[in-house]
């Protein structure tokens, strides 16, 4: 990166009269008290008037390249994002834009974007990407997941804080089974083989996450297969899936939850974690699409109940979204501080694409505009008296 300053701004004279933006968009943001060149943390600092056109053309897609290509800077990123997102702009595109966000939309609706055929491509693109860079960015547990900071002051204690809450509301005992879908690098299935005593079969779509997972769970009851969801087998005292389900899409919420059903034994529990919105659309935002969870999608709530009520009961539905505001900003603090170490493996630009991937995520649950949900099931005609932990 240049220079030495700790969020990574690169301001420059301003002042050309090329750079004075179109009346549309200056309209536009002041609907969410952000100016152009204004003198607030907060404010955009237009470096390229490429921006311009950018924005109307592509809107958030735009948006975000431009600034991944130092067309633009904002010295409280997360600030001008929660300030745009609560403002809902990202829903009142401009021009041309609309004609290409209705088209990224739709193509979510019309085509299975998460089909087997293309399961394993968040893994390569995403969760491939390198193993230093979450070395340095997750907490000791390589945890990359929202963490529970009831009571925590650091990452660390809300991500063990968030792993033994999974295992208290799974209930847990020594010698159970558990089918974790979605393992990661084993932060769970190494955490409830340690701490709970019991056997997991975790599986994953990313081959960079098995492999460190099944190094960092040696010499524990712990096997990590490289398989799609769809294609798991076996029966298991319980399931957990936490950070997964974003990636399976509206058009397969029926085939997981059916599929996964004949996987829990009748008195067994299911804790599903996932982040949620309060729409009922198709897809994720086109930048975060195409730069960091491709074919993603986020579900809302009643398509959620209403996909999974064939199979299991909602025992307990438990919502902390605003944790993963403090955990996305705690991530950002730790890849900041290893940019040194870090600058040696990666560019300027994909810090860029990385600073504006966190503090846009983290404004989207500073405005309330994403949530991230705890469901605990059990299979429909299951009797159990669940009693709920927080």
């Amino acid at each position: 990166m240049q220079g030495n300053d700790p969020e990574f701004c690169f301001f420059s004279e301003l002042g050309d009269a090329d750079l004075r933006p179109p009346g549309v968009l200056a309209e536009l943001l002041a609907e969410a008290d952000v100016q152009i060149n204004g003198s607030r943390p907060w404010d955009i600092q237009i470096l390229d008037k490429q921006l311009f056109n950018a924005v109307l053309t592509r809107g958030s897609l735009g948006f975000g390249e431009s600034y991944m290509e130092g067309h633009w800077e904002c010295y409280d990123l997360s600030g001008l994002m929660t300030r745009l997102l609560s403002a809902r702009l990202d829903e009142k595109p401009r021009r041309l834009a609309k004609l290409f966000i209705a088209l990224h939309y739709l193509r979510a609706r019309l085509v299975n974007l998460q089909a087997p055929s293309r399961a394993f491509q968040v893994g390569e693109q995403h969760y491939d990407i390198g193993n230093d860079l979450y070395a340095a960015m997750l907490d000791p547990h390589w945890c990359y997941s929202c963490g529970y900071w009831a009571r925590a002051d650091n990452l660390n204690a809300a991500q063990v804080a968030k792993l033994d809450l999974i295992c208290r509301k799974l209930q847990l005992e020594p010698g159970m089974s558990v089918l974790e879908v979605g393992c990661g690098w084993g932060s769970l299935a190494r955490f409830m083989a340690e701490r709970y005593g019991v056997r997991v079969h975790g599986i994953t779509i990313s081959r960079e996450q098995a492999a460190m997972a099944r190094v960092r769970c040696e010499g524990l009851p712990v096997e990590i297969e490289l398989v799609d969801y769809r294609d798991v087998q076996g029966q298991y005292d319980r399931i957990v899936s936490v950070g997964m389900f974003e990636h399976v899409g509206h058009k397969n919420y029926q085939t997981y939850f059916s599929t996964l059903a004949p996987c829990l034994k009748p008195d067994g529990l299911f804790l599903l974690h996932t982040i949620g919105t309060e729409q009922d659309g198709s897809g994720v935002d086109p930048w975060i699409d195409r730069y960091i969870f491709p074919n993603g999608e986020l579900p809302s709530l009643p398509k959620l109940v209403k996909s999974l009520h064939d199979d299991f009961l909602v025992e307990d539905l438990h919502n902390f979204g605003p944790d993963y505001d403090k955990t996305l900003m705690a991530w950002w603090d730790n890849f900041k501080d290893a940019w040194p170490q870090l600058s040696q493996h990666y560019d300027e630009r994909f810090a860029r694409m990385w600073r504006y991937y966190l503090m846009s995520c983290a404004a989207f649950f500073r405005a309330k505009r994403g949530q991230l949900w705890q469901l605990v099931l059990s299979p429909k005609d299951s009797t159990r008296v669940y009693r709920s932990v927080r």
